[in-house]
């Protein structure tokens, strides 16, 4: 009897002492899964902000980048040739140039005051040096004219590329760089101007001299042609029968 007492008795032992392992094994603890969820919510928060961050510096790059960007089109040569026809119109200048010294040689021979020691035959060459240098100077003003007026159809093609590029730069870089070659294009016209004033006022310089030259001149052949006539002798004379 206490042997199948004590059989009985270590069975159920046995059966209750499984019974708590396995209620410990299945046992839940709220608290500790919240606390898991609540960790593991955070964690994918900071991952979140991460890739944010990430996503924000790549377009940072991204927007310097395109603000380093060079403009692919460039107008300098096209400026430099238009420039370099222009240049080569001034230096053409026929007689007398656009040089300093130059100037102070003619106005000391030929556009000098008329004086007794010349010779008719000196007189009438440098008038019609002078007559030369009006008519070539007229003739120079035009042709800068005539080369400026070419420029007119390159630069309006030039400002709608330069404009266009402008306007679809990517960066601040491109954007800066169609603006200089727009300010320079602005700079090469203003050239141009400058070059028909000044072969106009080149021509008209030209002409003055000419003209107050041929006063001075007319002045000493009246003075000679007095000389030669002699004194003046009145006459009487019989008009009507």
């Amino acid at each position: 009897m206490k042997r199948r007492y004590l059989a009985r008795l270590l069975a159920g032992v046995l059966v209750v002492g499984a019974s708590v392992a396995h209620a410990q094994w299945v046992v839940f603890d709220p608290n500790n899964f919240s606390q898991n969820i609540l960790t593991a919510a955070r964690s994918l928060e900071q991952i979140n902000n991460q890739v944010t961050s990430l996503q924000h510096e790549s377009q940072m790059l991204t927007n310097e980048a395109r603000n380093l960007a060079s403009l692919p089109y460039s107008s300098l040569q096209q400026l430099q040739s238009s420039l370099q026809s222009t240049r080569q119109l001034i230096n053409q200048a026929q007689n007398i140039a656009y040089n300093v010294q130059q100037v102070d040689n003619a106005f000391q021979t030929t556009y000098r005051s008329a004086t007794a020691s010349q010779s008719d035959q000196q007189m009438i060459a440098t008038a019609r040096q002078r007559w030369q240098n009006a008519v070539g100077a007229l003739q120079d003003a035009m042709r800068v004219q005539a080369g400026v007026v070419g420029n007119i159809d390159a630069n309006a093609s030039e400002m709608s590329t330069l404009v266009g590029s402008s306007q679809s730069a990517l960066g601040a870089l491109q954007a800066a760089q169609a603006g200089n070659q727009i300010l320079a294009l602005q700079s090469r016209q203003l050239s141009d101007l400058t070059a028909v004033v000044t072969a106009q006022s080149r021509a008209q310089s030209l002409q003055l001299a000419q003209q107050a030259a041929a006063q001075d001149q007319a002045r000493e052949q009246m003075r000679r042609f007095l000389l030669r006539s002699g004194s003046y002798q009145p006459t009487s004379i019989r008009m009507f029968q």
